[in-house]
Parts: C-alpha cells; sequence; structure tokens
C-alpha cells in the first residue's frame, strides 16, 4: 500500500477567519524574525505562537523564505503608507523638509522591529528583497515629495546644496535608524540612552536642524 497523500488544503476551522489567521501569523513572525534573525527564528515555534500548525503556515506562504519576504513586504508597506499621509502642500520648503525628517524619525523610533528586520536583511544581502517583485516595484511617496520640495527650494534660492531626493532621504534616514538599531552599544560605550524619553525632542529637532543647516548653507 502506497504512502498517505496529504491533503492539498489545510485543516483550517471554517469559523475562523482566514485573513485574520494569516495577520497573526504575520504580527507573530515579525517578532520572531526580528528577535532571533532569519537563521535563527524558527516555524514550529511561530506556528506554537499561534495556536496554529507548520503546515498551515507553508499553505499560506509556501516556505519560511517567503514568509520572512511577506514580512518585509508588509513592515516596508507600513512605512509607505505613513509616507502617502505627509501633508507639506501648505508648508514653506523649509518647514516641509521638517516635516519630511519627523514622519521618518516618528516612524522609526515607533517601528524597531522594522529596524531589526532590514539589519537582518541587509546581513543577507538583501536576498529576500530581490527576490520580490512586489518590493522591487513599491515606490516610495516621500522620494517624490522630497523631489519636489527640494525643487521648489533651490527655485526660490532657499536651498543651495546640490542634492536629489535619494541623498536626502540617506541623511535623514541615517540618523533615525542609527539612533534605534545602535542604541544599545552606544549607550554601553558612552552612557548615553539616545532613546531616552526626555532627549526625544532633542533629536527630533537636531535632526531638522542639521539637514536645513546644509541644505541651505554656503557651499563652494
Amino acid at each position: 500500500m502506497g504512502a498517505a497523500v496529504p491533503p492539498s488544503t489545510p485543516p483550517v476551522p471554517r469559523t475562523r477567519d482566514k485573513a485574520r489567521t494569516r495577520e497573526e501569523i504575520l504580527d507573530v513572525a515579525t517578532r520572531e524574525f526580528a528577535r532571533a534573525g532569519f537563521a535563527g527564528a524558527r516555524v514550529d515555534e511561530i506556528a506554537a505562537l499561534t495556536r496554529t500548525t507548520k503546515r498551515m503556515i507553508y499553505y499560506y506562504f509556501g516556505s519560511k523564505e517567503q514568509l520572512f519576504t511577506t514580512v518585509l513586504e508588509r513592515a516596508y508597506g507600513v512605512i509607505r503608507a505613513a509616507e502617502q499621509e505627509i501633508d507639506v502642500a501648505h508648508l514653506d520648503p523649509v518647514s516641509a523638509i521638517r516635516r519630511l525628517a519627523e514622519v521618518t524619525f516618528d516612524h522609526h523610533e515607533a517601528h524597531p522591529d522594522f529596524i531589526r528586520l532590514v539589519s537582518i536583511e541587509n546581513i543577507h544581502e538583501a536576498e529576500h528583497i530581490a527576490a520580490s517583485s512586489r518590493l522591487g516595484s513599491l515606490s516610495s511617496p516621500a522620494l517624490d515629495v522630497t523631489g519636489r520640495i527640494l525643487a521648489e527650494g533651490q527655485a526660490q534660492g532657499v536651498f543651495t546644496a546640490e542634492v536629489d531626493a535619494i541623498d536626502l532621504h540617506v541623511m535623514i534616514s541615517s540618523f533615525c535608524f542609527f539612533r534605534v538599531a545602535n542604541r544599545h552599544t552606544f549607550q554601553s560605550l558612552f552612557g548615553r540612552d539616545l532613546t531616552a524619553p526626555d532627549r526625544r525632542e532633542h533629536y527630533r529637532a537636531l535632526l531638522g536642524d542639521m539637514v536645513i543647516a546644509y541644505l541651505t548653507a554656503e557651499h563652494g
């Protein structure tokens, strides 16, 4: 007698909403991948924490690699959604750039798991992002907005630096990313908590001050 053929669909309880189950799996997977990394996270543990089965996770996502890719896609989708809500049309170029910096600062601080996931993906040389058709086509609304603000500021003679939207994105993101990603080592080495609540507004303002100072400085 031949081996039993596994069913083509997992034993999904009829009373359980599939979309909610999928989101619950992604919530737990996000925490586990951020905590243990791609190699260290175990699908068995994710299944146990979601009160489901490993087979069901593979039914939804196909593989551990695809589960991690989907986690990344959702994480990047969250920040892209936040960028789409940026309203700077009523602001002057300087105030608009400050607002862009604040949005990035706030998002990175509120989503430390995103920072960890990006760090992990860089260890893997972005192989999951490169394999994702969704991430490859996921444009950044903030870059479009930043480009328009820079062009307006340069046209008005307010901004003198010859930078494009990606250059500015690097400047802003690097500060926000470092503050969250390196807070533990920085505190151990220098005795200062970069995410301490009583210094939050200081660093938030400092970011805007640095960016605006560069954009408006006299460049040789």
